[in-house]
């Protein structure tokens, strides 16, 4: 399925430098989307705007976040490969609670968007460490690394790092490292984002060493 995927992608123009997971290189990882459904994951609101496409996790229509409910999580990485369209705005949230509805301003979100005229681009820890220049593309597969061990982020872009931030002890505000769920953010009705090959790979607690 991916190798028809792939080959479909490049008949219709569009790169991706992203590597999908195989048996070689996925010691610890394991997969939590299984390309067809939304198993394992619950819609706070608008559940109608998440759906799957073509072996991929689409988001499109007014807000709406997509909760990996299977489990809250403290130490971890995550990898995904994530398309958005020009102009869109969207996010992978992580350490929140489930909200029923609205914005909301706990854990953290990595920052996807290219274009969207918020200032704050692809790999920014929204409202921590910003970045005005996207190193990737509209209309493009690209990979998102995250890694979170003790009271360290590092997110990577196609393999590169792009933030590497270390949140300082006793961190007042909203926007802090905890224990809580994934989230995949759908921004607004012109905004429309795909995940693709979504792998986690839990890891020690520091906090308990």
């Amino acid at each position: 399925m991916t190798h028809l995927l792939l080959a479909s992608l490049f008949s219709l123009g569009l790169h991706t430098t992203a590597t999908p997971l195989t048996s070689d290189n996925t010691e610890g990882w394991k997969s939590i989307f299984d390309g067809k459904t939304l198993q394992g994951w619950k819609a706070n609101e608008q559940p109608d705007n998440w759906t799957v496409e073509d072996g991929a996790i689409s988001g499109h229509g007014s807000r709406s976040h997509l909760y990996y409910v299977t489990e809250e999580l403290d130490d971890f990485e995550l990898k995904s490969d994530v398309m958005i369209n020009k102009g869109g705005n969207s996010g992978i949230y992580f350490h929140i609670a489930f909200h029923e509805e609205g914005w909301f301003f706990d854990g953290h979100e990595v920052q996807i968007n290219n274009s969207h005229r918020d200032p704050v681009k692809t790999g920014s820890l929204w409202a921590v460490v910003k970045l005005f220049d996207s190193p990737v593309q509209d209309d493009e597969w690209f990979r998102v690394h995250i890694k979170v061990e003790g009271q360290n982020i590092v997110v990577r872009l196609n393999d590169k790092v792009v933030i590497d931030y270390t949140e300082p002890e006793g961190a007042v505000g909203p926007r802090r490292l905890a224990k809580g769920y994934l989230a995949l953010q759908q921004h607004d009705p012109g905004s429309r984002v795909r995940f693709r090959n979504i792998a986690l790979r839990k890891l020690p607690d520091t906090a308990s060493q």
